[in-house]
């Protein structure tokens, strides 16, 4: 059985930090692109970081470039997203995706609630 539990969100000030995990069990987590979404009531989920296998190639939306980092950890089947500078319009819930190869399936965690405001 596939889960994928977020961790780490949270209130914080305008320019504070957070640091998320998403860690994976019933998996090969190596065998998974992983990526991390948000999203706002009545909006489409939005991308925010991507990471490939073994983290060679990172990708994020235009909107965080700059204020996060997403790194993995293939040894503890966590992935993380690293937030810096966090402005109000960063409040979602945040979700970790998982991407398998081939026919291996896609998979979502339950969302973790990020909060910024003062």
């Amino acid at each position: 059985q596939v889960q994928l539990v977020e961790s780490g969100g949270g209130w914080v000030q305008p320019g504070g930090s957070l640091r998320l995990s998403c860690a994976a069990s019933g998996v090969t987590f190596s065998r998974y692109t992983m990526s991390w979404y948000r999203q706002v009531p009545g909006k489409d989920r939005e991308l925010v970081a991507t990471i490939s296998r073994f983290g060679a190639n990172t990708n994020y939306a235009d909107s965080m470039k700059g204020r996060c980092t997403i790194s993995r950890d293939n040894v503890k089947n966590t992935v993380y997203l690293q937030m810096n500078s966090l402005k109000p319009e960063d409040t979602a819930v945040y979700y970790c995706h998982a991407r398998g190869l081939g026919d291996l399936g896609n998979y979502w965690g339950q969302g973790t609630q990020v909060t910024v405001s003062s």
